[in-house]
């Protein structure tokens, strides 16, 4: 089993363009990590430079202890699972996942052992004799994988493995590759865009934006505390509200203040809790800030609306979408439109005139000029 680490990473084209930019990872043995980031952001550049498909321009790559630079893909003790999954039409299941070790003239029954065992974890027993058009997408990628997994490899590459499933397949193929982690016990770096896989699956998530890492956390620590205005809005769903604001002191408090600028609607005011106060909010009293709020941090129930000292505002109704279980109000006030996630039980409508009141305990604020995380 191994570790890889990343010191200085950087992946330069022709005529200037950098894809990657000092990338420094520590991937520990055994551990679930994820590159996550929108597209063109370089985590599959990443992900193509430890598997040795793209050469490192700048930087060291070590899988364990060894330097593994200019070391072929396939001498790497790596195996890579791909976006289309790259299976052999004419080929049986069980040939498939055969092939890799047929070539390295792996023993018959070493063979036939290897294929067997990870058919059983993969649930591909009786569909070893198949080829692939007669299967279905979550059985094609099942086999993909299985066909990673007889190799034993000291790490998995997964790139955008789900990423032709329909949802629900999506949701349990998420399932099944985090039990095959936990089984196997080998180190798997997923690259994915969607922020859904990221904060499920990994043990922690490299949050990536235009080839640079942004920041590298636990999924919960990412999502609670995230170092700038990037990987606030990027990770969770719907997206964090942002909104302009400005920041005052009054009596020894800090407000942030927001609403119409023009002095014909309604400023409203949510106070920074103390346990939220820190020495740099200071500096940024009597200028401009955005606040960022989590449409559940939002709340339309009586009970919080009567116990509110702070954060109480007055929002039309422009859309609801019932989701079962929640239901996401779409709101405008002041002109700035805002996403609330509340209860299903909630009786709001389109068109109706509300109060709101956001919870000022779970508020983040952000430098407007550099997009840095003041208080989160």
């Amino acid at each position: 089993m191994a570790g890889l680490t990343l010191k200085g990473i950087y992946k330069k084209y022709p005529g200037g363009v950098v894809a990657v930019s000092d990338v420094n990872l520590e991937i520990r043995d055994k551990e679930f990590i994820v590159l996550v980031g929108p597209s063109g952001c370089g985590k599959s550049t990443t992900l193509r430079m430890i598997a040795g498909l793209e050469e490192i321009s700048e930087g060291e790559l070590y899988i364990g202890d060894r330097l593994v630079n200019d070391i072929a893909p396939k001498d790497r003790d790596i195996a890579m699972v791909f976006q289309n999954y790259a299976l052999y039409p004419h080929m049986t299941v069980f040939d498939n996942m055969a092939f890799g070790l047929k070539l390295r003239k792996v023993p018959k029954a070493e063979i036939e052992r290897k294929v067997n065992e990870a058919a059983k974890i993969l649930d591909l027993t009786h569909l070893l004799d198949r080829k692939p058009k007669a299967m279905s997408g979550g059985q094609r990628q099942r086999v993909a994988l299985g066909r990673a997994i007889v190799r034993s490899p000291k790490v998995f590459l997964l790139d955008e493995p789900l990423s032709n499933l329909d949802a629900k397949l999506r949701a349990q193929m998420r399932t099944e590759i985090a039990k095959i982690h936990k089984k196997l016990g080998t180190t798997f770096i997923y690259v994915t865009h969607d922020q859904t896989e990221a904060m499920t699956m990994g043990d922690r998530i490299v949050c990536m934006k235009d080839g640079f890492v942004q920041q590298i956390d636990t999924p919960q620590n990412l999502y609670e505390n995230p170092v700038n205005k990037f990987v606030a809005g990027f990770l969770g769903s719907p997206q964090m509200n942002f909104i302009d604001a400005e920041l005052k002191e009054e009596y020894g408090q800090f407000i942030v203040e927001f609403g119409a600028s023009n002095g014909r609607g309604n400023r409203y005011q949510i106070i920074v809790p103390e346990s939220e106060v820190n020495e740099d909010l200071g500096s940024y009293v009597g200028k401009e800030i955005i606040l960022g709020v989590r449409p559940e941090s939002i709340h339309d129930e009586e009970m919080y609306l009567s116990n509110a000292s702070t954060g109480v505002i007055d929002a039309n109704v422009e859309i609801t979408e019932m989701m079962g279980a929640e239901t996401y109000l779409y709101l405008l006030c002041e002109g700035i439109p805002l996403t609330a996630r509340v209860s299903p039980r909630s009786t709001a409508r389109p068109g109706d005139d509300i109060k709101v009141a956001i919870d000022p305990n779970r508020i983040h604020i952000f430098d407007k000029e550099t997009e840095k995380a003041i208080v989160n």
